[in-house]
């Protein structure tokens, strides 16, 4: 089976990978140069506890199958490629520095209490215990014990690596320019310079998603970009930071390189991906009130990314109206954590045709 892929972040590149481990023939394609998109300005977290919102029940579900799949991901990966990033069980903690953070905070207690989640509510004092270089300002916390981490460029790294192994092939800087259908369908795609035939294309474009040409205006995806600025920080001894720690404001993750990704804003900018100085100011504030040491890091990087947003802000995976036609993306902030469930997913429902329930509320026809 011939199969084109467009889109060369963390889920394009993996469902081509498991699909090569299968015995399909595949082609990626790629606008500019893999991993180096979403897929890189993204903090790794593994955090379906610390993430799910109050109308969110059905995405937690899907974090919680993809967090436990991450294992069996990595395993396999280790079979095609050496020096796969760590799973890092190291839990999430959720900070709050005065009265209207408690509550927020108790909020999201109750609410994951009754879901029956691992969580704890603990005072400023017990944080601290837990994580010393939080600050005498945090009042309360939420300790989540089951989240976890991952360094996403490394992971990316290995995923590229593991494709060319297996012989996926590569094609980089080979922007798609439309899906190719005759008499309703699908036959391939096509770029500047060539046409393609494949017995399947899957569309794991991200952002650009909605952008290619050739698909039925029905069944186009409503994706649209999110723009998130991310600061990389490097670690020093006077900033060994545990685990991560958040709040509705911003997050710190630390990675086994010795940085710290801080992140992330949330802004409605169109296709505009670059880092402001208040944007870095706003971040960089917020994180200095919860971890006052932060403020003598070396700083490495400032970038900004484009979360691939859904209308409703879940992702969108499956085969489409249209045979042969499959979606992967409108993962959002969840890109990294959801693809193991993503890559198993779409392997089995093109090779073997099931779809798994835990699927049914983020197929492509729900629009």
């Amino acid at each position: 089976m011939k199969i084109g892929i467009i889109g060369g972040g963390i889920i394009g590149l993996s469902i081509g990978w498991q699909l090569l481990r299968r015995g399909a023939e595949v082609t990626l394609f790629e606008k500019g140069t893999v991993g180096q998109e979403a897929s890189r300005a993204a903090a790794g977290m593994l955090a379906p506890y610390a993430e799910v919102g109050f109308e969110e029940i059905e995405l937690m579900k899907l974090g919680q199958e993809s967090l436990r799949l991450y294992p069996r991901f990595l395993e396999e990966l280790a079979e095609d490629v050496e020096n796969v990033p760590e799973f890092d069980r190291c839990g999430t903690m959720l900070v709050g520095v005065d009265r209207d953070d408690t509550e927020h905070l108790q909020r999201l207690y109750n609410f994951r209490e009754e879901l029956s989640l691992t969580v704890e509510m603990i005072t400023g004092t017990e944080a601290r215990e837990r994580e010393p270089l939080l600050s005498p300002k945090i009042v309360s916390a939420v300790w989540l014990p089951d989240d976890a981490q991952i360094d996403n460029r490394a992971l990316v790294r290995c995923l590229r690596k593991a494709f060319e192994s297996r012989g996926g092939l590569l094609l980089e800087k080979n922007a798609v320019q439309q899906i190719d259908l005759a008499g309703g369908t699908l036959r391939g795609l096509s770029t500047a310079s060539s046409n393609f035939k494949f017995d399947k294309v899957i569309l794991a474009a991200g952002c650009w998603s909605g952008k290619i040409a050739g698909i039925p205006d029905k069944i186009k995806p409503p994706i649209r970009p999110v723009k998130g600025q991310i600061i990389t920080l490097q670690q020093t001894d006077d900033c060994d930071l545990k685990g991560i720690v958040r709040s509705p404001r911003f997050y710190l993750v630390p990675k086994e390189d010795g940085t710290i990704r801080l992140g992330a804003t949330s802004e409605e900018k169109g296709f505009d991906q670059t880092p402001t100085a208040g944007g870095q100011k706003e971040l960089l504030e917020e994180a200095w009130e919860a971890v006052p040491s932060i403020y003598d890091l070396p700083l490495v990087e400032t970038i900004a990314g484009l979360r691939p947003a859904s209308r409703d802000h879940a992702p969108i995976i499956g085969q489409t109206e249209m045979e042969g036609l499959y979606y992967a993306t409108g993962h959002y902030r969840h890109g990294i954590l959801l693809t193991p469930i993503t890559v198993y997913s779409i392997a089995d429902e093109i090779l073997d045709g099931t779809v798994a329930e835990v699927l049914e509320p983020f197929r492509p026809g729900r629009f």
